[in-house]
């Protein structure tokens, strides 16, 4: 396989059991209502109406804008599960749109009882990004500083908090770099998946996204602008990264990089016994000369997916995807990369067939 990364093809509608499970737990422990604002850094108590909240919003000095009609695009989600219409949505074109509000609805009070939440590009799943009757700030309309990608020995990439991952990658490989670790689905925004944790099948190697970043520029529930690292306000630093927005709003990310690979060698194996695939699983993990990625999920053939597969590894006595009788059946599969450069190719070939051997042939693999 030619692309430096297979992900930008993948089938967006797999979902990955494990990391799945692990996501929708964090959101399950957390409020329905994830709002930076709602953490009791309150200001004393005054009687605020509606229409004052509205006239104050109206009268802050802004680059971006607020929409107070037609927002129910921000009453929506991945998990399209709750629906709560905000009050407004900011639309900012700098950090100091999203401070000066934040700001002021600190200085309000309790009374205000408004929220604020950040949505990037929605993919929460149980209302994290909605404020309900509160403020919702679209950080994609966030203006940061250029994306900055600095080479060297320990590279990385300065980008915005509402840039989207899709976009960086595109940046950093013409530096012949690349992040370390990703999400499975890239059209997500810097802040949103650094929010939550950004897992993938690098994570065992590299661990998730927030593992990888050097600093974050972050607004606090005050409205203060805030740089912070694991030397410099380490407290806010740990508590924003996989912190479901409850610590502060990210605006701005210092992401470390390593060399892109030039090809990769990709690899699909099913199964229908559960104990097999968690089996193989942990067993790749584990291995010090593994894949570069791992990751496990579960699928129902329901639509002729297995069709359209290409078969990656041919057992003893192989069966092609298109043969097999799975119709409705509850599979697993297990889909590895090994990384490697074009001179590497026939070294990689024999390294990824002898390390599949050993560790598929024990098992009852289906294809």
């Amino acid at each position: 396989m030619g692309s430096p990364f297979y992900s930008f093809r993948r089938q967006n509608n797999i979902v990955c059991l494990k990391f799945f499970l692990i996501v929708l737990f964090m959101g399950c422990i957390s409020d329905r209502t994830t709002n930076l604002c709602s953490n009791q850094l309150i200001a004393t108590p005054t009687t605020t109406t509606h229409l004052d909240v509205t006239s104050a919003l109206e009268a802050l000095s802004l680059d971006g804008y607020f929409s107070f009609n037609n927002n129910n695009h921000a009453a929506k989600d991945f998990g399209n599960t709750y629906q709560f219409l905000p009050l407004a949505v900011l639309h900012p074109k700098s950090v100091s749109d999203i401070s000066s509000m934040v700001k002021l609805i600190f200085d309000m009070g309790s009374a205000s009882e408004l929220t604020v939440a950040a949505r990037g590009h929605g993919h929460s799943l149980q209302g994290q990004a909605q404020a309900h009757r509160g403020v919702v700030i679209n950080m994609e309309s966030l203006m940061g500083p250029q994306m900055q990608v600095h080479t060297g020995e320990q590279p990385f990439v300065d980008v915005s908090g509402g840039e989207l991952w899709i976009n960086i990658l595109h940046e950093t490989l013409k530096h012949g770099l690349a992040p370390k670790s990703w999400t499975d689905y890239l059209h997500l925004t810097v802040g949103g998946t650094l929010s939550y944790a950004g897992i993938s099948g690098q994570a065992f190697r590299h661990g998730p996204q927030i593992n990888n970043v050097y600093q974050l520029q972050v607004v606090t529930g005050k409205g203060e602008v805030r740089m912070c690292s694991k030397s410099k306000n380490a407290d806010l630093f740990y508590g924003v990264l996989g912190g479901l927005g409850q610590f502060g709003i990210i605006t701005q990310a210092r992401i470390s990089l390593e060399p892109a690979p030039k090809m990769v060698k990709w690899i699909r194996v099913l199964y229908s016994d559960f104990s097999a695939f968690s089996k193989d699983q942990e067993y790749l993990i584990a291995s010090e000369n593994s894949f570069d990625y791992i990751e496990g999920f579960v699928i129902i053939n329901r639509t002729g997916l297995l069709n359209n597969w290409r078969s990656s590894f041919n057992p003893k006595d192989p069966m092609q995807a298109s043969q097999f009788d799975s119709d409705g059946k509850t599979l697993y599969c297990l889909e590895m990369a090994k990384y490697f450069n074009p001179d590497e190719t026939n070294v990689i070939d024999q390294v990824t067939l002898t390390e599949t051997k050993n560790t598929f042939l024990s098992s009852s693999y289906e294809h």
